[in-house]
């Protein structure tokens, strides 16, 4: 008898553990979850290794050797001359079409070099005689600057140095009229066996073909490997190309010689890409490339190698961006990330284990006649506990959680025979605390009043 009696004593303190832990379970996932909804989360596929700082002017090597002359001598050559380049320009464009925007109106053309820095295009800006000015290939007149921005735009602009339509356009604004649909009139041919023989054999023993003229001292490895890491690619690069004359194409013709192999072809500063995930992929790189970086290319002289690496810190950029089917960096596993849907369903359980436990020997004592409305009571917000427990939001834990509390400690007072009115005061506070839990649920059904008088009904 002894022993029954030795038993039920450790039974019993173990269900006070259990009960007691499960409330202390309860509380600590609603700190964890109330936590971590201010947290800031930062969704990104991972931090490119192509990304760099901001390089102050002069730093990449845009500068060219080139000066102009004082603002008085630019104004004189200006009105001596409808059309003024200063030695070193590279701008050129369609004379019909200008002349045809230009109609009968007054139009002077300054076009100055690339490569000036801040003082001397400042120089060039004061010259007020000038209707339109041309620094490198940006074009400006009055308070207004024209720009291209497609793909046929910058490759006119930037493998020839054509700014027609840039300045059909700008001239169209200063004499307050519509300006007329941009005109692709960039020429292509086929290279002749000859050329692309050449091309290829360079390609084939070096992986790099460098045109007579083209300025490139080196591939810069760094990038391209992370620029193209399955597969090394080739690359062609040429000058400028004359304005006028048809440019070889050498990029399908390429592809289809090496097609498994990445092809890079730069004329002058525009730069293509032929090869494994063309299409898209290259149209992506290339419009966030040029509207991002094309009015710094306009305006300075930077060498081919610095705009190829820029290039390629692109590719790779779009390549940690996770798109077209791209390796993706690691990414560590977030145990917050995974657990934080659960813990609403392990705060119920918890909360359950801990009111079911409570409610043990309060229903076990439910036949005493004194404390029979009590226990009554007591089951009956216990029950409402638990089935609010399930639906309530971040704004109704609080309440809950307190009329847990009271609700475990009227339980309490009831096993150790406290008087009644100490106990019916813990149920009123609890009461209370799911009725303020019912409104921030905007569920009548759910307020202690309306719970009870159904449950008793």
């Amino acid at each position: 008898m002894a022993e029954r009696r030795v038993s039920a004593g450790r039974r019993r303190h173990r269900a006070e553990w259990l009960r007691w832990g499960s409330l202390a379970a309860a509380v600590a996932v609603v700190v964890v979850f109330l936590l971590s909804q201010g947290q800031d989360i930062d969704v990104s596929y991972g931090q490119s290794p192509a990304s760099s700082d901001a390089v102050a002017e002069g730093g990449a090597g845009e500068l060219g050797d080139v000066t102009v002359p004082s603002v008085d001598e630019m104004a004189a050559l200006v009105r001596a001359d409808d059309v003024v380049r200063l030695p070193g320009a590279i701008a050129s464009w369609d004379e019909r079409r200008v002349r045809e925007a230009v109609g009968d109106a007054e139009v002077r053309i300054l076009v100055a070099p690339p490569g000036l820095d801040e003082d001397e295009r400042d120089r060039v800006r004061d010259v007020d005689d000038a209707t339109v000015r041309v620094i490198g290939t940006e074009v400006t007149g009055g308070i207004y600057q024209a720009s291209a921005d497609s793909a046929v735009g910058w490759r006119a602009q930037f493998a020839v140095g054509d700014v027609t339509d840039q300045m059909v356009a700008l001239i169209a604004q200063l004499r307050d009229r519509p300006a007329p649909e941009a005109v692709d009139q960039f020429d292509w041919r086929d290279p002749d066996e000859a050329e692309l023989a050449a091309v290829a054999a360079d390609l084939r023993a070096t992986g790099v073909h460098v045109g007579a003229g083209a300025t490139l001292d080196g591939i810069p490895e760094d990038l391209a490997a992370s620029a193209f890491p399955d597969r090394r690619a080739w690359y062609v690069v040429l000058p400028r190309q004359p304005f006028g004359e048809p440019v070889p194409r050498y990029g399908p013709a390429l592809a289809e010689l090496f097609p498994d192999t990445p092809v890079v072809v730069v004329y002058g500063w525009w730069i293509e890409y032929h090869g494994p995930h063309a299409g898209d992929f290259d149209e992506v790189v290339g419009a966030s490339f040029y509207a991002q970086l094309g009015e710094r290319l306009s305006l300075y002289d930077y060498p081919q190698r610095n705009v190829l690496a820029g290039y390629l810190a692109r590719v790779t950029d779009v390549r940690y961006a996770g798109l077209f089917d791209r390796p993706l960096p690691y990414r560590p596993f977030d145990p917050l990330r995974v657990a934080l849907p659960a813990l609403p369903w392990l705060f119920t359980a918890c909360v359950a284990v801990y009111l079911v436990l409570s409610a043990r020997p309060l229903l076990r004592r439910s036949g005493a006649g004194a404390r029979t409305g009590v226990n009554a009571r007591l089951a009956g917000l216990t029950a409402l506990a638990i089935e609010v427990s399930g639906l309530t939001d971040v704004s109704g834990n609080p309440s809950l959680t307190r009329a847990i509390g009271k609700l475990g400690a009227a339980g309490e007072a009831l096993a150790r025979n406290l008087p009644d009115r100490h106990v019916r005061s813990l149920l009123d506070d609890a009461e209370a605390e799911l009725d303020d839990t019912a409104r921030s649920l905007g569920r009548a059904d759910y307020r202690p009043d309306s719970y009870l008088s159904e449950r008793l009904a």
